[in-house]
């Protein structure tokens, strides 16, 4: 009897300890992960209040001769639209931020399957290295050629969001996935809030008579970013044990190349062994995901250009807007989102589905700071719901071995969106203005907002 009591309080003892050591494992990778992407986010959202002053510093002076050349190209269509020529640096932002999503719709796949195989650690780092060079090229932009360039690069190496996505997916569980998540919408709020002020005060404290200006928040930005290579080298572990990645090299890579298709990855036909209504919620979310980031996108970029050419902000007052946004998100994500119950998260991200229609509309019809501020709060708290609880919704599908996979389509999915919705936004703002182009884009949101209302789900629910 007295063994049997004291084997069996071993026993439990040992299952406590166990535990600890998995929820220590947990929270270590996770906030690995957290402090990874704030300082991924920091460097950069450096750029976002600069802009608007950087493409107009190319369009009256680039030795390449590169904005020229495109400015002659859409000479027709400007005519043609009565659009003025300061709003051609509208539509060049748009297509560098298209261009830039465009390659992350590319290489998130591809990384994931990698990831999936040979570990996350590895192809992170891979990553993390790319988005530095990507620093130190523009730094070195001395015209827009290398600018561009500078873009191209950072759009081919930004795999590790994916990455981290898939990370966070290793080292959590059903119960406490939706905190971690919540957690990363944390850092992404964080970045948000100090790295444009930090664009904003090099704005400040530099000389941008010199057409090298830029150099310093590029080389901070550069910096960052090393130090985020570093970071994860020293600190983070391996989140996939050998015994749990897939064998299948050539076929994950295969695969992943299949990714590129739109129709399939739409279809999530690199996801096997789903039951038929599991791959149908998948399927509905991923369309979802698509149209509402298509035309959140398209505010989210052209935001900046709005309060630079419609408003007259500074980079001062635009880094200010964006301190005020990522505060919003940022006290919601810790407080409300990482805190939601499974049962919520769909709910949660149907309310934040609808506010931002309203937000579009008064974004819209601002002609001072309260109504852009208005709509930017309710932007910001949308955005806060959304993003985490779609995430948190997608990442429960698919076996262990896939979830880089799922992870990775639905980021594609999401850099696809971005990768359209910047350039349409642009083309919208330069050739019919910027009122009629987010009153029109809120309208539109309503119809992701049913589909979500209406979708039954067989995860979390």
């Amino acid at each position: 009897m007295i063994t049997t009591k004291t084997q069996s309080v071993t026993t439990s003892s040992n299952g406590i300890h166990q535990k600890k050591e998995v929820n220590d494992k947990t929270h270590s990778g996770v906030y690995h992960i957290f402090f990874s992407l704030l300082l991924d986010l920091l460097a950069f959202t450096i750029i976002l209040p600069l802009l608007p002053t950087i493409l107009e510093r190319y369009r009256h002076d680039d030795s390449s001769g590169l904005y020229i050349r495109l400015s002659s190209q859409i000479r027709y269509f400007q005519e043609m639209v009565g659009a003025p020529d300061k709003y051609s640096s509208v539509l060049f932002g748009g297509f560098l931020g298209s261009m830039f999503s465009f390659l992350q719709f590319v290489v998130s796949p591809i990384m994931g399957a990698l990831s999936d195989c040979y570990g996350r650690k590895p192809i992170l780092l891979i990553s993390l290295i790319g988005i530095s060079f990507s620093y130190v090229l523009w730094a070195l932009s001395s015209n827009f050629f290398l600018f561009v360039l500078a873009r191209f690069v950072g759009g081919l190496s930004k795999g590790n969001i994916a990455l981290s996505m898939a990370i966070i997916t290793d080292v959590s569980d059903v119960k406490n996935r939706g905190k971690a998540m919540a957690l990363v919408g944390i850092a992404f709020s964080i970045g948000f809030i100090i790295g444009p002020m930090i664009g904003a005060l090099f704005s400040i404290y530099t000389d941008k008579t010199s057409s090298m200006w830029f150099w310093y928040p590029a080389s901070f930005a550069f910096l960052l970013s090393l130090a985020d290579v570093l970071f994860v080298y020293r600190f983070f572990n391996e989140s996939l044990p050998k015994e749990k990645r897939s064998k299948q090299v050539i076929g994950s890579v295969r695969q992943a190349f299949d990714h590129i298709d739109i129709r399939a990855i739409f279809n999530f036909v690199a996801v096997k062994n789903l039951k038929k209504n599991e791959l149908y919620c998948l399927k509905q979310i991923g369309l979802i995901y698509f149209i509402y980031l298509f035309i959140y996108s398209g505010l989210e970029f052209t935001i900046t250009f709005l309060m630079y050419h419609k408003l007259g902000y500074t980079s001062v007052d635009q880094a200010k807007m964006f301190v005020t946004t990522g505060v919003v998100m940022a006290i919601l994500q810790g407080s409300v989102v990482r805190r939601l119950p499974p049962q919520c998260v769909k709910p949660s991200a149907v309310f934040g589905l609808y506010l931002i229609v309203p937000a579009f509309i008064l974004v819209g019809l601002a002609d001072d700071s309260k109504f852009l501020y208005a709509g930017m709060i309710l932007f910001a708290v949308s955005t806060a719901f959304v993003v985490t609880c779609m995430t948190t919704l997608i990442s429960e599908y698919g076996t262990y071995d896939q979830k880089g996979v799922v992870l990775g389509i639905f980021r594609s999915i999401g850099a696809l969106a971005r990768a359209l919705g910047p350039i349409f936004a642009s083309i919208a703002f330069w050739g019919i203005g910027a009122s009629f182009t987010y009153i029109v884009g809120g309208i539109l949101l309503l119809i992701p907002t049913f589909q979500l209302q209406f979708l039954k789900l067989t995860k979390l629910e």
